[in-house]
Formats: C-alpha cells, structure tokens, sequence
C-alpha cells in the first residue's frame, strides 16, 4: 500500500525540467543571485546550494554559459508554475486561421459555381482561408486547362476580398489553390 502512495505522490509533483537544480549542478565555482535580485558574488556551488537550502528555496543554474556560470535562488516550482501560465496566456491571444475546402470537377455548371463562390466568401469573411480544389476523374485529367479556367474564375469572383497564395497547382489527379484575406 505504501509504495502506491509514493507512486502518486511522485506523479502529482513531477515536475519537466530544462535548467539544473540544487544538486544537479556539479560546477567549481558560480555566480550567485538572491531571491530579490541582488548579486551575492562569485562562490562555490556547494556553499551556494547551503544557502538556498537554508532559505526553503532552489538554486538554478540560470545562465550556463556566462563566465563565471550563473545560478538563481528561487522557488523553482512557482517558476515553472508562472512560465506555465504566461504559455496559456499566449495562446489564448494567438489567432488560429482555419483552412476550409471547397471541392468541384472541371465540368461545375454556373448555379454550383455560384452557390460554391458564396461559401467561399462567406468563409473568407469569418477569416479562414479558402483551399478550392478541382478533382479531375478518368478522362478529365486530359482537359486540364478547364480546371486551370474555373480557379481562375474563382480568383476574379472573390478578388474584392481574397488573393491567391499562388498559381493553381496540379498534384496526381487534382489542381488546387488557397485563397486568403487582403
């Protein structure tokens, strides 16, 4: 039963590590800096991790490259904490733009044009981007210039509010283009 309780114990507080900590610095000699910031000097790692201990507190090795290296006493586990919030921040602000697909053959009749070219507005309006591809079936695929002709009318349709990334694109049996926002 004990040995369950140490496994959750050590799952609840695992905490992902990308700097050194307390004992994992194995370095002669560092430069140390309080919890408040100010400069305690050059010393030996050792002594340096006796008084972050002595504080309730982690020493962090900050800036391995400096010369002498750099380490922090810190509460490293609020760190984390605090690193760990201002990432969710940033990706609650970050937009995501959402690619829509519109699929039509090269033989598309006016009225599906039209009702797919009002989608595709109404898409680019919500900001997504706007992929349109043409499948070519069978013998279709020796009439390609039709494809080509019908991105292109989609292009002068939507070219008030859309641009192309770039020229229509045949890959295997389709041609396709992506539509963004001016």
């Amino acid at each position: 039963m004990a040995f369950k309780k140490s496994i959750f114990f050590w799952r609840c507080f695992n905490i992902k590590q990308e700097q050194l900590i307390n004992e994992q610095i194995r370095l002669k000699e560092v430069q140390v800096i309080s919890e408040t910031g100010e400069k305690l000097g050059k010393m030996d790692s050792r002594k340096a991790l006796d008084i972050a201990i002595e504080k309730n507190l982690d020493l962090v090795l900050v800036a391995p490259n400096g010369n002498p290296p750099v380490c922090k006493i810190m509460n490293y586990g609020k760190y984390k904490f605090e690193q760990a919030k201002k990432e969710k921040e940033a990706k609650k602000k970050q937009k995501v733009t959402e690619l829509k697909e519109l699929r039509i053959t090269p033989n598309t009749e006016e009225h599906d044009f039209n009702f797919k070219a009002k989608n595709a507005r109404k898409f680019l309006q919500d900001g997504c981007k706007v992929k349109i591809t043409v499948r070519f079936r069978g013998r279709e695929l020796n009439y390609v210039k039709l494809g080509e002709d019908i991105l292109n009318k989609f292009i002068e349709e939507l070219s008030d509010i859309a641009t192309p990334d770039k020229k229509p694109v045949l890959e295997g049996k389709n041609m396709f283009i992506i539509l963004q926002n001016k």
